[in-house]
């Protein structure tokens, strides 16, 4: 059997929850009634105590909670991100000194759970194109990076901003993944008056924005510029796997692209299959198997989102140990694939192990 690893896993080391203990507006952590609140959105930013933000315990920041996780799940191994929102807000004559620090502390949590823990080092995007790219070059000296995570915004403009050209060209020259997460969602509005908590934004919001963010990063033709760059996407890359054949259907009958020659070069089933490698984070047999379709069953990898989605407490008040959250997305795989051709025991963790070199 291959090691299980688990490549969407967020943790906040030390160094970000001092940050964000010490900020008085958004993202910051607040205490009300002896709870500690992260809010990381200005809609979560409210005066009723009971609404402002969302509770945050141990689980997002101490390394033991996660390797109980691990174990109760069988996880061998997981590659930690930081969570969003990342470093984006900071000002601009901060970003890289925190990126430094706060990359340092999850490499050093790595090192100390004896190949258990791996990671994609956060960049300091608000900083100098320069500063970022330094980043990239000193993360791929750090023993347990793997790669990077980036929000959807970039550098502030979107994934199609040509200032990240040389981003792309160090990424591309270094060999480090881009982890793409969503954090902003859609507009508030499209999500009518009716309180449906978190279901639409989470659900909808996340994977739409996905889903434009490396659609624009196509139209642009990052991938024709930078034919080795490697991008994995969040939650099976929002709807892009559903919807890339209209994707195309609408470059190719587009008068004012054709007209330009701005039309990317290479096929976008070419990028899906060449530079998008897709998380299993999708819950359904249906949407795993399309991932597979789209972008292969080499290309796909495990993921949990933990410690998001966290078990609800029964009838009896009490929280079972095993996350629904994750079972549901095992259960998916196994029921799709089997034993067919080795592809759970692939995704589940083969995968990953070959992709980002896991000895």
């Amino acid at each position: 059997m291959s090691k299980v690893v688990d490549i969407h896993t967020h943790i906040y080391p030390p160094s970000y929850i001092r940050l964000l203990r010490s900020r008085q507006t958004v993202p910051y952590i607040r205490t009300i009634d002896a709870s500690d609140r992260l809010v990381i959105l200005p809609s979560e930013d409210t005066n009723a105590s009971t609404s402002i933000g969302r509770p945050i315990g141990p689980e997002y920041y101490d390394i033991s909670h996660k390797l109980k996780f691990m174990d109760v799940h069988n996880i061998d191994i997981s590659i930690l991100s930081l969570a969003n929102p990342w470093l984006d807000f900071l000002p601009s004559d901060e970003a890289a000194k925190t990126a430094r620090e706060v990359n340092d502390d999850i490499d050093k949590l790595c090192g100390e759970r004896n190949g258990r823990l791996y990671a994609f080092g956060a960049l300091p995007l608000s900083a100098s194109v320069e500063e970022v790219c330094a980043e990239v070059e000193r993360l791929k000296e750090l023993k347990w990076m793997r790669g990077v995570v980036m929000g959807t915004g970039g550098i502030g403009k979107g994934l199609d901003d040509e200032r990240l050209d040389k981003v792309w060209g160090i990424l591309e020259e270094t060999g480090q993944t881009v982890f793409l997460h969503p954090h902003y969602g859609l507009p508030s509005e499209v999500w009518g008056e009716k309180e449906y908590g978190h279901v639409l934004p989470l659900a909808l919001g996340f994977p739409l924005e996905t889903t434009i963010a490396i659609s624009r990063m196509y139209l642009a033709g990052v991938f024709d510029r930078y034919p080795r760059l490697q991008v994995l996407l969040a939650h099976s890359g929002g709807t892009i796997p559903f919807l890339a054949g209209r994707l195309e259907s609408c470059i190719e009958h587009d008068a004012h692209l054709q007209k330009e020659g701005a039309a990317p070069r290479k096929s976008i089933w070419d990028v899906l299959k060449r530079n998008i490698l897709l998380d299993a984070v999708v819950y359904s047999e249906f949407g795993v198997k399309t991932a597979v379709q789209v972008s292969g069953g080499d290309r796909v990898l495990f993921g949990t989102d933990n410690p998001f989605f966290p078990p609800l407490a029964g009838d009896d008040g009490a929280v079972p140990d095993e996350w629904k959250s994750v079972t549901t997305n095992v259960a998916a795989l196994q029921n799709a694939f089997g034993t067919l051709d080795g592809l759970t025991e692939k995704i589940l963790g083969g995968n990953a192990v070959r992709i980002f070199n896991l000895a």
